[in-house]
């Protein structure tokens, strides 16, 4: 491949995205387009800018001018880029359709007119909406249920139109929760370690009841990988793991690392408007191409707590650093 262009290449999947495909394909040229909102940081991918491995395009996505620019000559467009906290979408709902669902048909009435010839759209498990036993394969409908999932369902459809008008070469991923370094502490993990290190106490939703799978990024970056090689174009892909938290465990095996109670550092406050129960995937459609998770939050915890206390300056809206993880993980 000659050219690779990476939607969001700047905020925590998408740097992980270019980090992977930066050192795949070392004769690529890699294009990353991102708005550089809060969430974008370019220290993320930094040293590939400064080495001129990475050129990066400060733009938006609804911007057609941009796209077409941005896309032409493209052999591989992965599209990461999009608004995705949950609690931001139920106050600025229409900013998640306008990026997440307008952003998406600009992109992919870029690379349609661009005629790029593979295109991987990554989505998310939450347009699946509640699974509260068993777990739900590819074929399922789609039922979203809040602003978010329902921009990224939006998104889907879109493609989905596109695929079968145009013969669009998209190939779309639906993941569980990513965890791993450099996510912006709006996110239960990030969050509840940048609250412990500054002597806050956490914030639980409701119960804390609520459970989710949790996928590394080097995970998803391999099945990224797998799905350039191997995924059937109009095809979609559950990209899962079997590691499942409470929002209750999660803050306990936070507090742990820290050396810290959790029964004393914790505050339940009102949940939101609708907080899903529990979100599951089955994953056997990749796995039939090889691929497999490989790595375990519970085992990369402690690192990735260490990270945020290395790199807490880059977050000084929490406070001063107080605690830093006191064991081995």
């Amino acid at each position: 491949m000659k050219k690779i262009v990476i939607t969001g290449g700047a905020g925590f999947i998408g740097s992980h995205i270019v980090e992977k495909f930066a050192d795949l394909y070392p004769q690529a040229q890699i294009v990353v387009l991102d708005k550089m909102t809060y969430a974008a940081d370019i220290r993320n991918i930094d040293d590939l800018v400064r080495s001129n491995r990475v050129h990066l395009v400060v733009g938006d996505i609804c911007d057609m001018a941009t796209c077409l620019r941005v896309v032409d000559d493209a052999d591989l467009v992965i599209h990461a880029a999009a608004e995705s906290h949950v609690d931001n979408s139920f106050s600025s709902s229409m900013e998640f359709t306008r990026t997440n669902t307008l952003g998406t048909h600009c992109l992919m009435e870029a690379c349609r007119v661009s005629e790029v010839p593979k295109i991987i759209h990554v989505s998310t498990d939450e347009v699946y909406g509640e699974i509260r036993e068993g777990s739900v394969d590819e074929t399922t409908n789609l039922n979203p249920t809040n602003p978010y999932s329902a921009s990224k369902a939006a998104a889907e459809m879109i493609i989905s139109g596109y695929r079968q008008s145009f013969k669009l070469p998209v190939v779309t991923l639906r993941a569980n929760n990513i965890f791993g370094i450099r996510q912006f502490p709006e996110k239960i993990i990030p969050r509840f370690i940048m609250l412990v290190m500054t002597g806050q106490k956490l914030t639980i939703h409701g119960t804390g009841e609520y459970s989710r799978h949790y996928l590394s990024a080097h995970d998803l970056t391999n099945a990224l990988h797998v799905l350039v090689t191997k995924g059937v174009l109009g095809e979609k892909y559950n990209i899962g793991t079997t590691e499942e938290y409470t929002n209750l465990t999660m803050a306990k095996m936070i507090c742990d690392i820290f050396g810290v109670p959790v029964a004393e550092n914790l505050i339940h406050v009102n949940d939101r408007l609708f907080n899903d129960a529990r979100y599951a995937i089955n994953w056997d459609k990749i796995a039939g191409l090889g691929w497999k998770p490989q790595h375990s939050l519970k085992d990369e915890l402690g690192s990735i707590a260490r990270w945020y206390a290395d790199n807490h300056s880059r977050y000084d809206g929490f406070g001063p650093l107080r605690r830093r993880p006191t064991i081995n993980s």
